[in-house]
């Protein structure tokens, strides 16, 4: 939250209710101040700008009731980065989240290796309203594509939005959709993969679920039309680890069309035939992409629900896969909501539908999570796909 206009950080005053008595400084304040997010108002105890009856204290302090507490808090510092003019199609908007039409090819967030050209540099130039994450002029990333895969990404731009999301990630209430181009076809067409991710035991810059320790990992998946070699599937995601879905559909034997990193040896053998490798030469990326989102908005409470069509490359070779293979037994055929129906018509612009709201969490919190703080930049644990 911004400071007041002369410049000066601003101070707010609490007198702690008796019924709070027994209760620890920094819970009482992450109840009382909710658009400061936790980890924010830690940092303001551990750093003295919160006293209680004129005194600091530790964020452990056991609080009587009926004291005076002053919280000072600074207005957001900046973060450093470069602010770059890179298109960007926001989807929505308001004071509190963005959702946005990630293209293939952008990175996520900075790294070491990627200090520009990211989303985040390009949401620092379009978004003019950031009131800072946890004392940072920055956009709260709170989920993750890869830089080659495409959709839609939620943002908040404030601790209060930031910190809601993050509780909706953790008891996983959002709804996230993906549509992918397969190599095979699973069975059953329609089903779920329920085995834990972790680290290649080899390759540590890979992930596998071929682990004897990972971390939770559930992905529910149905085809929506067979082609030739190439299935068009939908896949939900319960849990959000680094490249899941990648992960356990090539640990299933059908890696993601066009995958470089778990395509395994069907990236890099011959294509029998030749119509299909001519089509798929000039792909040079894992064919996946976000196309459904839906969260409560942290403020209103309404559920809202986004949806976006894949990006040319990956609705070219969609169209002309059916061109190719349609027809008899090969072509289950579309259902009617899927985004792109079966006779091809042209995409349709991003859109904004209302809920229904999902009947509750897809599963429960697994063991160990009820307790999780989120970090304030997505962890690994953000990571959809």
């Amino acid at each position: 939250m911004r400071g007041g206009d002369d410049g000066l950080p601003e101070e707010r005053h609490l007198t702690v209710p008796r019924r709070d008595a027994g209760a620890r400084l920094d819970q009482f304040l992450a109840g009382a101040l909710p658009d400061i997010s936790r980890a924010r108002l830690q940092k303001l105890i551990d750093s003295g700008r919160v006293r209680v009856d004129g005194g600091a204290v530790r964020r452990s302090h056991k609080l009587r009731g009926e004291e005076e507490i002053s919280v000072v808090v600074p207005d957001p510092v900046p973060l450093g980065l470069v602010p770059e003019d890179i298109p960007l199609e926001i989807v929505y908007q308001d004071h509190d989240i963005l959702v946005v039409n990630k293209p293939p090819g952008l990175v996520v967030h900075p790294t070491a290796n990627d200090t520009e050209g990211t989303l985040v540099n390009a949401l620092l130039y379009h978004v003019d309203d950031l009131s800072g994450i946890s004392g940072v002029e920055r956009p709260g990333i709170v989920h993750r594509l890869d830089k080659d895969t495409s959709g839609l990404l939620v943002v908040a731009k404030n601790d209060f939005a930031h910190s809601a999301l993050q509780e909706q990630f953790r008891e996983h209430t959002l709804t996230r959709r993906y549509q992918a181009l397969i190599w095979g076809s699973l069975v059953p067409s329609e089903g779920t993969i329920d085995r834990p991710v972790g680290r290649h035991p080899v390759d540590r810059r890979k992930m596998s679920s071929r682990v004897v320790q990972g971390k939770d990992a559930v992905t529910h998946h149905r085809t929506l039309e067979v082609l030739g070699p190439i299935s068009h599937v939908e896949l939900t995601l319960e849990t959000g680890r680094t490249h899941q879905i990648r992960v356990h559909l090539s640990d299933a034997g059908h890696p993601v069309v066009g995958d470089p990193v778990y395509g395994g040896r069907l990236s890099k053998r011959p294509v029998a035939d030749p119509r299909l490798e001519a089509l798929l030469k000039p792909i040079h990326r894992q064919m996946l992409h976000a196309f459904h989102l839906g969260i409560d908005h942290p403020r209103a409470g309404e559920y809202m629900v986004w949806e976006a069509d894949p990006p040319e490359d990956m609705r070219d070779l969609l169209l002309a896969l059916r061109s190719l293979y349609r027809g008899g037994a090969e072509s289950r055929g579309l259902r009617p909501e899927s985004i792109l129906d079966p006779e091809g018509r042209p995409p349709s612009s991003p859109s904004y539908r209302p809920g229904p709201r999902p009947s509750g969490p897809l599963r429960p919190p697994s063991r160990g999570e009820e307790d999780r703080e989120l970090p304030d930049v997505a962890s690994d644990d953000l990571d959809e796909e």
